[in-house]
């Protein structure tokens, strides 16, 4: 059976000020224009965790900034620490 290890990070909405999703108080959402710069950014976060075996899983946008959930699989270990499935 695969297994997951997971990770949450959190971004201030300082670094990431123009790459947040608003939604009004009656549920309308829209993107805003979003700058290349804010692009690249997010784009170097994901590929920087990408290359450490992290997958991101969800990313949630809000006034404060951005959380990020990240999963990576690992092989369990057997008795002897090997990592090889004894089964």
């Amino acid at each position: 059976m695969k297994r997951f290890e997971y990770q949450i990070t959190t971004h201030s909405a300082e670094f990431f000020k123009e790459l947040v999703y608003f939604c009004s108080e009656d549920g309308n959402c829209a993107m805003e224009q979003i700058p290349s710069d804010q692009i690249d950014k997010l784009e170097g976060l994901l590929n920087e965790q990408g290359a450490s075996g992290w997958e991101l899983a969800q990313a949630s946008f809000g006034k404060g900034g951005l959380m990020i959930f990240w999963k990576k699989s690992f092989a369990p270990r057997d008795a002897d620490g090997s990592g090889e499935s004894t089964l």
